[in-house]
């Protein structure tokens, strides 16, 4: 298929799941309110809701309605696909019931995993071996079911977790769905799923950007879940081969929201916490501790975003030496913002107030 071609239908593609989703959020504002699907802030769980105001969440429902309708306009039947349809709507509906009653994180962490095994076990994604520098394949043999649906599950958990700002999630999803629908346009895949998906994702995620960027209007929810888990989804479906680059690719697209969990995990443990539990130390927060706005801050992790995307496609197309170079670069500006600031361990000595909040806690 000629590239020109190809374009002209990814435009109507994006265009049309783009439009579907913009006039449906308004709809989905209406039945979250009716439902009590809203986000109040809060000021227990540390105090995390930077919003003032209820909003209302299914933000992500109206993704993956636009998502369904995208399918419907133009997709093709396959065992794949259903096993796609399947795991989403589960992904889906348990993003639901957390946003309307708030679901223990250990029965969400079922319903993902349940998600990655229908993906799995029935759909066949896996991912069996992979070969690292040039080395021998490692067969991965039974343990590719448990590495996979780790890695389904990572997915779907590090789009949830960076759901902190109006337009974050959503906005960074987005970079990921043009990136890779890109990759594939100019590796030759036209029309194959992964590139299929890529675009219509895109269009239901921009439409929904539209009424979430900041100020927001609707919340994604729980159901932010969904965007993680079709980044997984078409993560698997570009992994070509054996090669450990074609699965490195698409994660360093998404190299912000899994390195901000990572960085959380480590400071949660450090400070004796739980790895999941809540805190306000984040990359944002601490972007927004700097004083920037909000608006400024979810810029600025565009741009950040952006820029291992725009390596990540200079990578894949252009020149791999140049590209590594760049990662490095990105490698050392990343260590650099850890020790600068507090994402990992607090940098400034305590107060008198929080050392005695320290000496009651232990009482």
């Amino acid at each position: 298929m000629l590239v020109g071609s190809t374009v002209q239908e990814v435009i109507i593609m994006v265009l049309v799941t783009f439009l579907f989703s913009a006039l449906l959020m308004p709809l989905m504002k209406r039945i979250a309110h009716h439902i009590g699907a809203v986000d109040v802030p809060r000021t227990d769980e540390g105090n995390r809701h930077i919003h003032k105001k209820p909003i209302p969440k299914l933000g992500g429902v109206g993704i993956f309605l636009s998502f369904l309708f995208g399918y419907m306009l133009f997709g093709t039947h396959s065992v794949k696909m259903n096993a796609i349809l399947i795991g989403s709507f589960i992904i889906i509906l348990t993003g639901i019931i957390d946003d309307i009653h708030d679901l223990r994180a250990s029965y969400k962490l079922i319903g993902q995993i349940v998600a990655a095994c229908v993906l799995t076990f029935y759909g066949k994604l896996l991912i069996e071996n992979i070969t690292i520098f040039g080395w021998d394949p490692i067969e991965f043999g039974f343990w590719s079911y448990p590495i996979t649906i780790f890695f389904i599950v990572a997915c779907v958990n590090v789009i949830n977790l960076i759901d902190g700002l109006d337009g974050l999630s959503s906005g960074i999803s987005s970079i990921f769905y043009l990136t890779t629908g890109i990759i594939c346009i100019f590796q030759s895949r036209s029309g194959s799923l992964e590139m299929l998906l890529s675009f219509i994702m895109l269009g239901a995620t921009l439409g929904f950007l539209l009424h979430n960027f900041y100020p927001a209007k609707i919340f994604a929810g729980d159901c932010s879940q969904f965007m993680g888990f079709m980044i997984a989804v078409i993560s698997l479906l570009g992994f070509k081969g054996m090669a450990f680059t074609t699965l490195f690719i698409p994660l360093s697209i998404i190299a912000i929201p899994i390195l901000d969990t990572l960085f959380a995990i480590i400071r949660r443990l450090l400070k004796g916490r739980p790895p999941f539990e809540a805190d306000k130390q984040h990359l944002h927060h601490q972007l927004l501790g700097m004083n920037f706005s909000q608006r400024t801050t979810v810029l600025i992790i565009y741009a950040i975003d952006i820029l291992f995307a725009l390596t990540s496609i200079f990578y894949v197309l252009k020149d791999p030496t140049i590209a590594k170079i760049i990662y490095i670069i990105l490698f050392f500006l990343i260590l650099w913002f850890v020790c600068y600031t507090n994402i990992i361990t607090e940098k400034r000595p305590p107060t008198m107030k929080e050392i005695k909040e320290k000496i009651e806690k232990r009482k």
